[in-house]
């Protein structure tokens, strides 16, 4: 199939956080993919509708309500991720956020895009009592992913089948969204998913990390916890979301690059 629109709908994974800013916006593992897209295809188009901390729901109910109208058919990769924020929610109501996500798959696939979904990393650098939850949590939840993906006929770009991408030097300070590299990781796995020209080094593994000492690893421990968990913290007790108030950066197809004329 060649595509000739890309059109992607998310969260903070997909608006492309925290890869390198370009005019504003991070860059992200879409836009890359779609750099490569415009190169192969005359006329590419590109829209993405993902904004940070967005769950499930409101990617469903907001989101593609905007997107869909945009869909020209097959031609149209619809890439559609969430979930992540809400599995990672203290209340988490896994009947809802599943129910949900399989309704908003069905929705992009009942408009004639072609599909591409993502499941999310199950075995992380967390430790403990949270990390256990967590990874039974992102398995049930990957095996509904690959599910409703099985009954629509969507594309899966599945995580957990390389598992070095579970490094932690693929994630920003923040230790929760990707940095440059794994935004690029995952750009070139996204591109030899769906048959463009792709870097095969992607799969290598990074080389081994030298061992800090025990006085680094506190400190870093101390900034992370200061700089990003408190604040993720008091977000949820006063019920606010880092994308309150936040558009999408680019909320129509748009020629790409930025700026590419028309015929």
């Amino acid at each position: 199939m060649e595509f000739t629109r890309l059109i992607t709908c998310g969260d903070s994974f997909t608006e492309g956080m925290t890869d390198e800013m370009v005019n504003g916006n991070y860059r992200g593992w879409a836009d890359r993919v779609a750099d490569v897209m415009a190169r192969e295809v005359p006329n590419f188009t590109y829209a993405n509708f993902a904004i940070r901390g967005k769950l499930v729901h409101q990617v469903v109910e907001e989101q593609l309500l905007q997107a869909l109208p945009f869909v020209t058919g097959a031609d149209t990769l619809f890439v559609f991720h969430a979930g992540a924020n809400d599995v990672l929610r203290p209340k988490y109501k896994s009947h809802e956020v599943l129910a949900s996500y399989s309704e908003g798959v069905r929705k992009v696939a009942a408009s004639g895009a072609t599909v591409l979904l993502f499941t999310v990393l199950e075995k992380t650098a967390n430790k403990g009592k949270a990390g256990q939850i967590w990874a039974t949590r992102f398995e049930e939840f990957n095996e509904n992913v690959r599910s409703i993906a099985q009954e629509v006929g969507a594309m899966v770009a599945d995580a957990n089948e390389d598992g070095f991408l579970s490094d932690r030097r693929f994630l920003a300070k923040d230790r929760l969204h990707l940095n440059a590299i794994g935004h690029d990781r995952v750009a070139q796995g996204v591109l030899e998913k769906i048959g463009l020209p792709f870097s095969s080094s992607w799969r290598e593994p990074l080389p081994p990390a030298p061992k800090s000492s025990w006085f680094v690893q506190s400190y870093e421990y101390v900034v992370w916890f200061s700089t990003f968990f408190l604040p993720w913290i008091f977000r949820r007790v006063l019920g606010k979301s880092s994308g309150d108030g936040r558009s999408a950066k680019y909320a129509h197809p748009i020629p790409w690059p930025i700026g590419a004329p028309t015929n």
